[in-house]
């Protein structure tokens, strides 16, 4: 095993993990007996006990059992911002002993039909701004939806500590009919339903979150509810999460890293949530001294926007004693402003959807800055050479694998593909993270670059494969090749090298025609694909380089880009 790290490892804290071999719903059970009157969340001013949390929870799952005919292992579609009502929905699932399918609230019609037919899900619990995506789907690849209006569980009045400030537009909405067969929320939980003993146990399937490859559509990754609890327990542990901590929940609750660290460990800690539904750096600041905030979760994106406010020195942030996050290193300007004006420093980890958030992490007591940080409780990480598989040494490149107590089991109904993310080195099973790194003498990881075709657009993962096959469907393209283009606000953005269809390229006079064509392409992909997915630049060529086998040269393509970068 790796060990390089101990003599790093964090002051006082064990170097193996025992981790509670319950289920994620039993976390919340044991708060809500504990700290039955404190509050578990605060949304916009509204206070929600840990008490009122579990019961709403309770009626939740008494619906889907009782109503929908949710039985355990059946697939729930959570589509939702940030909100209460995530929180009500995700537990309500695991309760009913079902399993959470979280979605991204900012995909369209045809992304969200894939996902409800690839993971076989018939009932779904959504946001009404997302009506018009999801009602193609009611009554065909759904049979049952709970549509959620934000503004029922806002405060009766506004908080005063908030005032001047708008709040984002689906959370101020009020409530609007629900056609049928979809159900509204306050219906179901009125209905005051209950259901039984939940039986879900650590082996159980909990979440069944999606990524991407390189090749083909996105994947389920399998956790059950033991690698859930490794990384939430975990992360208590690391940074001594108790019920006096109090969280700024700013990721999206849809993605593993908010989901752990904004959601599941601070509920088994009977933490307290301050919940927001969408990034305003203004709004953070404000939530930060008003709930006197103790630790912050963000993307590098996220942290560069807070700090550029300039009304920052005018609230209290004394309550901070983290802030840190992933996605992307943190440039070293920023992490020195964040030292300068708060005093703190940014703590980065890295993780993967399929090892529900950190493989990797920094110590608090000893960070580095632009670095995945070292591997997490019992957590066996290497470095690997990508040709021959022979282990690497310090200062040189290869790919990452992980072995540990957060691993997923597998992608969902693809036994190829996980067979393909696993490999067996020194007679134990790795993840292949598709990563490429290092580490240091020290024994902290580096991230270099991505084995992977991954663009990061602003803390999204976007995957060229599964863009391309939706841009393969505009009648006027032949072939394409989706890349990476340096972008001064997302850090990355995408762009499709695109080949037209014959007759089509030779309708196109000139430059112009081909600008006003490149710009028909992005806003048909935009009402075809969420908006971070959508290329922001068409180039037009007369064909793509291919490898020997015929394949797309998009390292070539790629490279080529990245030249004009510098």
């Amino acid at each position: 095993m790796f060990t390089r790290h101990f003599r790093h490892w964090p002051p006082a804290l064990p170097k193996t993990l025992s981790v509670p071999q319950t289920s994620l719903t039993y976390n919340l059970e044991v708060s809500a007996r504990r700290y039955p009157g404190k509050t578990a969340l605060f949304y916009y001013g509204n206070a929600i006990s840990y008490r009122a949390l579990a019961d709403d929870v309770e009626r939740f799952a008494g619906w889907l059992a009782r109503r929908a005919g949710v039985q355990r292992g059946d697939r729930v579609l959570l589509a939702l911002q940030n909100s209460p009502q995530f929180a009500i929905a995700y537990y309500g699932i695991l309760r009913a002993d079902a399993v959470v399918v979280p979605v991204n609230p900012m995909l369209k019609t045809d992304e969200l039909r894939y996902l409800a037919e690839d993971s076989g899900a018939r009932v779904a619990v959504l946001g009404q701004e997302l009506l018009e995506q999801w009602l193609p789907l009611a009554g065909d690849s759904l049979a049952h939806g709970i549509v959620a209006a934000y503004s029922d569980l806002l405060p009766d009045s506004p908080d005063p500590a908030l005032a001047g400030l708008a709040l984002p537009e689906a959370v101020a909405a009020p409530r609007a009919p629900v056609p049928a067969p979809l159900t509204a929320w306050l219906d179901a939980l009125g209905a005051d339903l209950r259901t039984g003993p939940s039986e879900a146990g650590p082996d159980d399937l909990a979440v069944l979150p999606y990524t991407s490859g390189t090749t083909g559509r996105p994947k389920g990754c399998k956790h059950p509810h033991r690698t859930a609890m490794a990384t939430a327990t975990g992360g208590n542990v690391w940074f001594g999460a108790c019920a006096d901590t109090v969280l700024l929940a700013s990721l999206p609750m849809f993605h593993v890293t908010a989901m752990q660290g904004s959601l599941n460990g601070p509920l088994q800690a009977g933490a307290t949530i301050v919940v927001m539904s969408r990034w305003d750096r203004m709004m953070a600041a404000r939530l930060i001294e008003r709930h006197r905030v103790t630790a912050f979760t963000g993307i590098t994106a996220m942290v560069v926007d807070f700090l550029s406010n300039p009304q920052l020195a005018e609230h209290d942030l004394s309550s901070l004693t983290r802030i840190g996050g992933g996605g992307a290193a943190m440039p070293e300007a920023v992490a020195a402003k964040l030292e300068s004006l708060l005093g703190l420093p940014f703590i980065e980890g890295y993780g993967l959807t399929e090892t529900m958030a950190p493989s990797h992490i920094n110590p608090p007591h000893r960070p580095k800055r632009q670095c995945a940080g070292i591997p997490f409780f019992d957590t066996d990480a290497r470095v690997v050479d990508v040709d021959t598989g022979a282990e690497c040494g310090p200062g040189q490149t290869g790919e990452i694998i992980v072995s540990g107590p957060q691993v997923f089991t597998g992608y969902w109904n693809n036994p190829q593909a996980t067979a393909e993310a696993f490999c067996e080195h020194d007679g134990k099973r790795f993840f292949r993270t598709g990563d490429l790194g290092h580490f240091d003498e020290d024994g902290y990881f580096f991230i270099t670059d991505r084995l992977k075709r991954m663009i990061n657009a602003a803390g999204f993962k976007v995957w060229p494969a599964e863009v391309e096959s939706m841009l393969y469907a505009h009648p006027s393209i032949a072939e394409a090749c989706v890349i990476s283009m340096q972008d001064a606000h997302r850090g990355e953005s995408v762009k499709a090298v695109v080949v037209l269809r014959p007759e089509r390229r030779a309708q196109l006079a000139g430059a112009e025609d081909a600008q006003r064509e490149a710009q028909r392409i992005i806003d048909w992909a935009r009402e075809k694909m969420a908006a971070y997915k959508v290329p922001r630049a068409v180039e037009f060529v007369d064909s793509l380089p291919k490898t020997a086998t015929g394949k797309v040269f998009w390292r070539m393509l790629q490279e080529a880009e990245k030249r004009k970068w510098t």
